[in-house]
């Protein structure tokens, strides 16, 4: 798997090119709560959700005296609202509990494994949300599975799983070495404008000769620009 993972990963930095890291997003609780944010929404609103969040709330202990309804109102750009208010508060209610403060700082010290079980235990925040905070804020070598790269990995022969929480197990350790970053951002791009759920543009597909899919198109010859708005990108 390492090995198929590894040419797909060449062949989509050639293809799209090596994204870049955004050097100043970095705080692991502000990318837990912009993860939060970005759940079943387009990235440009939730950035935009959270900007207005951190125009009227600098501060996560602000955030924490807003009643449900409040952050509601802040946030509505995102959609769900009632339910990411919730979670979130939740969650910040959850770490001033357990830590005495809010500040995630301290999980840079630990190995991706308590990483993972200690950001899963906050209620709303499941594998994917944890895997994030893993490759965006703290740069391990980890590549976040949400409907794209579970699409695209069962497409190739990757593995056969319908649940992106158990294809994250089956692949996590076979991302090619310091590559977490490319071959999880790439294949977001791949996904959005090539390896769709319906219609894929097979024929124009940069890792076509690399897929194993049964039910390839290459009837669809539209090409069109993919404009690059990723939100863990943009915070």
């Amino acid at each position: 798997m390492k090995k198929l993972f590894s040419k797909i990963n060449d062949a989509l930095i050639k293809h799209f090119g090596v994204p870049e890291r955004n050097q100043e997003y970095s705080d692991p609780l502000d990318v837990l709560i912009g993860t939060i944010l970005s759940q079943n929404t387009t990235d440009r609103n939730s950035w935009q959700a959270y900007q207005n969040l951190k125009e009227k709330f600098p501060e996560w202990e602000q955030v924490l005296s807003l009643t449900p309804q409040e952050l509601a109102q802040v946030i509505k750009s995102a959609g769900l609202i009632n339910q990411k208010a919730n979670a979130i508060l939740d969650v910040l209610k959850e770490i001033k509990i357990k830590n005495g403060e809010l500040n995630l700082d301290f999980i840079k010290d630990l190995s991706d494994d308590e990483i993972l079980d200690y950001l899963t235990s906050f209620k709303g925040v499941g594998v994917k949300t944890a895997s994030c905070v893993l490759l965006f804020s703290l740069k391990r070598n980890f590549c976040p599975v949400d409907t794209h790269v579970n699409r695209i990995i069962n497409r190739v022969g990757g593995v056969k799983s319908a649940a992106p929480d158990k294809t994250f197990a089956l692949i996590r350790k076979h991302i090619p070495e310091n590559q977490g970053h490319s071959f999880h951002t790439n294949l977001l791009l791949l996904g959005r404008q090539y390896c769709r759920p319906q219609k894929p543009d097979c024929a124009a597909c940069p890792i076509e000769k690399l897929c194993k899919y049964k039910e390839k198109e290459f009837t669809n010859l539209n090409k069109y620009k993919f404009n690059d708005f990723l939100l863990l990108e943009k915070l």
